[in-house]
């Protein structure tokens, strides 16, 4: 791992490896309280990290001092980190070092690098966007804070039973956390329900938010380290405590259980990542979650702009907050009740602040995605942020009347309220209302937003929506994950290739230089080896690394459609089996991602996968053609493991549905030829990496939208492919589940009924593809130049740029502050 580090400031020996190898053993023996000969690799990790802490403290010293001009706070439900120390280490350039030291030890690195937990502190791409933001602030030295919860469980740990999906606590605190700095001197009150009390002020009328509850959020800080060590920033993540730790009174009158009822209520709120909403009382403990940390978080940034600066009036010079997705949406009511009763400002004032100082990134063009709060259940919580929103509201219908925009139906469509289907809050309309910016996350979405979901609301404000495309951290994409790709770019273009990737570049030329094709091959072919072994030793499935690896790891939903994927699979089978005699490409089919606990159709898909998986795998006929893995639990450090070696990256979801994407920029990078429909950022790969070096199939949104307008088209789509009625009649028939023969008709009748995410409409075209792709494969020279084009042309994805743009257009923050 360590050839893909900086060079560290002294060498891999000597003093630097003396003074970690005693640090470290320090850490394990004073502070852990244990002896070289007995500790665990856990206790190896936790020294290790305490000693590595210690640098990370040392390196942000100079920071403190004189604070930045401006800071950007950065709001977000999610932030998938993963582990941890292979960040710290390459960027610290510590990397070869602290295995020397550790070597010294008797101990390997890698050991100790696997005893730490994942910090599933995310679902999905949304939480690795923010933790891969914000590495790359650090690095860019924009002063920055992230702020979001610190949940006791992240997102649940998957296994299967029968290839039933089951989930359980993911347990990542179970032996605390060695990276973070509880910080029990920032403690903020977070208020709910209650009622709002008038009273005469000066000219007007006072209002005051009374809550009958009170929960404490209690800050906890995880260092953020920069690119070498420039820069330290800090994620800060709120532990929810009650007031008070036990009702003594309660507990001494015999009711041990009811003297917990209030801590435990308040301990839920940070308990687990996305509870079910499938119930009232979940749809109430998601809205909880989301104003307790969204309140702490505008509480203490306000905290600190009045110590470091007084007058909050300036607070847009020196701050900018970035809302990512509608999850802290309610900042918008929240920092004005804050600035107007809490702070004394007038209402002007301080509409002014807050729409000068909140910006929006929306995520996602799903009517279900975008959220929505019933009235009643924000009234009954939130009471004064309901009389703040309908103030918020009736001033802007008026505004809009008063412009000759008074129409009913116009202004139903820019109401902050939907009163179509019960009064509910909608939370982009007030996201949108009270951010100075709002940005999409590739060219496309950010089109469609303007044409769709906020299309009034564009109309009114046509400067407001910009476009930031996503990027990902190469440190974690490539230095780390691929050390030996890293290794090799560094000694053919320089090392400076690990500060600028744009000198990736340099890679294009050599796409069909036969010495570097061969090197290039080989360090795919190890990392493939490396996955090989993990499959088998997870599943006990064996695959050859020879095959074409085929990839498809995210989010179980619909409109990613895994079951298109799984339907071609099916088709493919069929045709093997047909035709045993041919001569078929090999390849590994390799699912992996979780479905919401609640969503039945995408844990109905993942069933699937496993019973076609059983009767693929366990079918001689088809032996050495095709092979289906479904890998459990997936995570950050099983990306890290599947990325570098896959061959071909499915990035297939429905035009039009999947906002940007940042797995296909890491499969690309990593040199993975892409299969995928014009949807998101795909389309900006191509752009990059060339048509001729991606494989695009399918409707584009402008298709999507006007095949649904077409009755009956799955109908006619099944009709006029007799290999998909085939593949959808195999599956319907029980051939995969013959102990329950109609366990997979929900998926195949609807299919033939509704199919709203148009797989039938694609299937066709995506056979098509893929059989190219087979071709394609049997062309060693012509692929691996494609997969060299892909890594060589990357560049422009790095979040680095996404962050050097919203520092620039959004945030007006000077990256020489």
């Amino acid at each position: 791992m360590g050839a893909s580090a900086p060079k560290p400031a002294r060498p891999a020996g000597g003093d630097a490896v003396v003074d970690l190898r005693e640090a470290i053993r320090d850490k394990l023996i004073l502070t852990l309280g244990q002896s070289l000969e007995t500790a665990r690799p856990r206790d190896w990790f936790v020294a290790t990290a305490l000693a590595l802490r210690d640098r990370i403290v040392e390196a942000d010293r100079p920071q403190a001092g004189q604070p930045p001009h401006k800071r950007v706070y950065y709001l977000s439900l999610e932030f998938l980190i993963g582990r941890l120390m292979s960040d710290a280490l390459n960027n610290l350039g510590l990397t070869e070092t602290v295995r020397a030291a550790l070597g010294e030890l008797g101990v390997d690195l890698d050991a100790v690098q696997d005893a730490e937990p994942d910090a599933a502190l995310g679902n999905g791409g949304l939480g690795r966007l923010a933790a891969c933001f914000m590495e790359s602030m650090a690095s860019l030295k924009i002063p920055a804070v992230g702020y979001g919860i610190r949940y006791d469980h992240g997102l649940f740990r998957q296994s299967f039973k029968d290839g039933w999906q089951q989930e359980a606590p993911e347990t990542w605190l179970a032996e605390g956390n060695p990276w973070e700095f509880a910080r029990p001197e920032a403690t903020y009150r977070i208020g709910f329900g209650g009622g709002v009390t008038m009273s005469a002020s000066g000219d007007g009328i006072a209002r005051r938010w009374e809550p009958v509850e009170t929960v404490l959020a209690v800050a906890h800080d995880v260092p953020v380290v920069g690119w070498r060590g420039c820069q330290v920033n800090r994620l800060r993540l709120w532990k929810a405590e009650g007031p008070a730790p036990i009702d003594l009174a309660r507990f001494n009158g015999g009711d041990h259980v009811g003297a917990l009822a209030e801590r435990m209520r308040a301990e839920a709120i940070s308990r687990v990542l996305y509870p079910s909403d499938a119930s009232a009382a979940g749809q109430e403990l998601r809205l909880r979650q989301e104003y307790f940390f969204t309140s702490a978080s505008l509480q203490d940034l306000v905290a600190r702009h009045k110590a470091e600066r007084g007058d909050l009036r300036s607070l847009p010079d020196h701050a900018a907050i970035q809302l990512n997705d509608t999850h802290p949406a309610i900042a918008v009511p929240e920092l004005m009740r804050l600035l107007t009763d809490e702070e004394g400002l007038g209402w002007e004032d301080a509409w002014h602040i807050t729409t000068h100082t909140l910006h929006y990134t929306n995520h996602t063009l799903l009517p279900e995605a975008l959220e929505t709060w019933p009235v009643e259940l924000m009234e009954r919580l939130l009471p004064r942020h309901m009389q703040i929103i309908y103030l918020i509201n009736w001033m802007h219908l008026e505004e809009q009347a008063k412009g000759g925009h008074g129409d009913a139906a116009h202004l139903a469509s820019v109401s902050l309220i939907d009163e179509s289907h019960g009064r509910r809050v909608r939370m982009g309309h007030l996201a949108f209302h009270g951010a100075r910016r709002v940005n999409g996350v590739s060219a496309l979405h950010t089109d469609l937003m303007r044409t769709t979901v906020f299309s009034d609301l564009h109309a009114l404000d046509s400067d407001k929506i910009v476009n930031k495309t996503n990027g990902i951290t190469f440190r974690r994409w490539l230095h780390t994950a691929n050390p030996g790709l890293t290794r090799l770019a560094v000694e053919v273009v320089g090392e400076g290739v690990l500060d600028k990737p744009e000198l990736l570049r340099g890679l294009d030329a050599l796409a069909t230089d036969a010495g570097f094709v061969a090197r290039y091959r080989a360090v795919r072919r190890e990392r493939k080896q490396a996955l090989a072994a993990l499959v088998a030793d997870r599943t006990g499935i064996d695959i050859d690394p020879d095959a074409l690896f085929d990839v498809q790891v995210k989010r179980i939903h619909e409109y990613k459609r895994q079951l298109l994927n799984l339907l071609e699979t099916v088709a493919l089978y069929q045709a093997i089996k047909a035709e045993p005699h041919r001569d078929w490409t090999p390849r590994v089919k390799i699912f992996g991602g979780k479905a919401a606990p609640s969503y039945v159709q995408a844990k109905l898909i993942i069933k699937l996968a496993a019973d076609v998986a059983r009767a693929v795998n366990d079918d001689p006929e088809v032996a050495g053609r095709l092979k289906v893995v479904f890998l459990p639990n997936y995570s950050v450090s099983l990306a890290e493991a599947i990325i570098p070696a896959a061959d071909l990256s499915e990035q297939i979801s429905t035009a039009g549905l999947e906002a940007s994407g940042t797995g296909n920029m890491k499969f690309a990078l990593n040199g993975a030829l892409t299969v995928g429909t014009l949807d998101g950022a795909n389309i900006e790969i191509k752009d990059h990496v060339g048509a001729e070096n991606i494989f695009i199939f399918g409707l584009d949104a402008e298709g999507v939208t006007a095949r649904k307008a077409m009755p009956g088209y799955a109908r006619a789509a099944i009709e006029a492919s007799p290999r998909l009625a085939a593949a959808l009649d195999m599956i319907a028939s029980g051939r995969f589940s013959p102990e329950e023969p109609g366990r997979f008709r929900p998926l195949t009748d609807d299919l033939r009924g509704r199919d709203p995410y148009l797989l039938t409409a694609d299937f066709d075209d995506y056979w098509r593809t893929q059989r190219a792709i087979d071709a394609a494969w049997r062309d060693p020279a012509s692929w691996w130049a494609k997969a060299i084009h892909n890594t060589a042309r990357m560049a422009w994805f790095s979040s680095d740029r996404s962050m050097r743009e919203y520092a620039d257009e959004i945030w007006r923050v000077r990256l020489d502050q």
